[in-house]
This record gives structure tokens, sequence and C-alpha cells, in this order.
């Protein structure tokens, strides 16, 4: 069944004015032209710090998942590097090196640390130093990955240490 437009089949629909043809009133004219200059104009000042608010809100939930992970990888660090302290101790003891203090790679080859443990949390290797005096500490660049940051990871850190390493 199709009906026409154009031709009133009932009587409230005669009274209805065409709106295609019907000539608009001035206020209507004025309020369409004031909606189109102001959808041309932009988005308001509130509008943009809306959106700022809402940016910030996301930004303040991504850093209290962040800062958590970030203190779980310095623990991390630690614990591998007192893992290559204890394999470079035992190599010390072991090995005939002499004086020569081992690096990652010899611990690795005379198979007294897993290949598989030479890297820290952040993708570098630890660093074995021999100090004056005949101690040997191990070292994680840490997050920046450069040596001698505040950032560095020790083998022999204490809780406190961590502590202040995490909140860097």
């Amino acid at each position: 069944m199709t009906t026409m437009r154009n031709s009133p089949t009932t009587s409230h629909e005669t009274s209805l004015p065409d709106r295609r043809s019907a000539p608009m009133p001035h206020e209507l004219r004025l309020l369409l032209a004031h909606v189109r200059r102001r959808a041309r104009r932009g988005v308001t000042l509130v509008e943009v710090l809306i959106v700022v608010a809402i940016m910030a809100v996301i930004a303040g939930g991504a850093t209290l998942l962040v800062f958590p992970a970030f203190k779980k990888a310095v623990e991390a660090a630690k614990v591998g590097a007192e893992a290559v302290h204890q394999a470079a101790d035992l190599y010390v003891n072991t090995e005939d090196a002499g004086d020569a203090c081992p690096t990652v790679k010899d611990l690795v080859d005379s198979k007294k640390l897993d290949a598989k443990k030479t890297d820290d949390p952040w993708g570098s290797p630890y660093r074995v130093v021999c100090e004056d005096g005949g101690d040997m500490r191990v070292y994680s660049n840490g997050n920046d990955k450069k040596e001698g940051t505040p950032d560095d990871v020790r083998d022999d850190f204490k809780p406190t240490d961590i502590k202040r390493v995490a909140e860097l």
C-alpha cells in the first residue's frame, strides 16, 4: 500500500502547512544563522578545559599503574645483580683466574651463570666491577641504561636504596 505525500487522506493532515514551501519566520532564520556561525567558530574554552581535565585524570591513573611496576623492576634488578655477584664469587674461588675481574661473558662461558640471566629488567647486561681492596660489585645501569647515574642498582642495595631509586 503506497500513500502519496501531497494528497491529504485525513482531516488533520490538511491543516499542517507543507514545510518545504512555507516561508520561515524571521526569528527561526536568525536562530539557524546563529547555530551555523557557532558551529563554524569551533570549540569554547570550557570545552577545551573539560578535555584537558579528562586527560589529566587518565594520566594520573596511568601513573598509579606504572610506578609500582617500576619499583618491582628495581627489586628484580637487585635480585639479578645478587645472582651475578654469587656467580662471580664462585668463579673467582673455583677458576684459576688470578686477580682478573670476571666479566658476565666469563661467567656464562664457565657455566657459573645461566645465559638467560645476564640482562637486567631493562634489557642491559649487568656490569661486574672489581674495586680496590678486593671488593666486587655488580651493577645494573637502571632505567636510563647509562653508567654512573642515580638510578643504577647495586647488588648490595638495602630496602631504603631500592625505595630511593624507585622514587626517581
